[in-house]
């Protein structure tokens, strides 16, 4: 495989220590994605990726203007778009122990009008 998809929300994916608003916006924000990018990965706002260094030379990593999550978003839409070989496999991930987030309501937004470009930009 190109990429590999740490997902969350596969079967046996989960979240542990999670809020219930933070639920809904990371598992909002990833349907969000699928039913704008019309692609079916479960977990597109996921950090926990795997990448071949074909796929990534591919992918043009110049020209991505996305920050925050639609950064993932981003980096996934092109592998998927150029046909890149991509599996999801499930993790658990717990929330961190120590620091804080870095969601913010410009990253949120970023990401809520991001997708639209993603898809018809690229």
């Amino acid at each position: 495989r190109d990429v590999v998809i740490g997902s969350r929300y596969v079967p046996g994916g989960a979240v542990r220590n999670w809020g219930i608003l933070r639920q809904f916006i990371s598992r909002g924000g990833s349907l969000y994605a699928r039913l704008i990018l019309w692609f079916a990965l479960k977990d597109w706002t996921g950090g926990f990726n795997l990448w071949s260094r074909k796929a990534l030379e591919g992918l043009g990593l110049d020209s991505v203007r996305s920050e925050g999550y639609s950064f993932q978003i981003e980096l996934k839409y092109r592998a998927l778009k150029r046909g890149f070989s991509h599996s999801e496999v499930p993790i658990l991930f717990e929330d961190r122990r120590v620091g804080q987030s870095k969601m913010s309501s410009r990253i949120f937004l970023e990401a809520l009008l991001r997708v639209w470009q993603i898809r018809f930009r690229s």
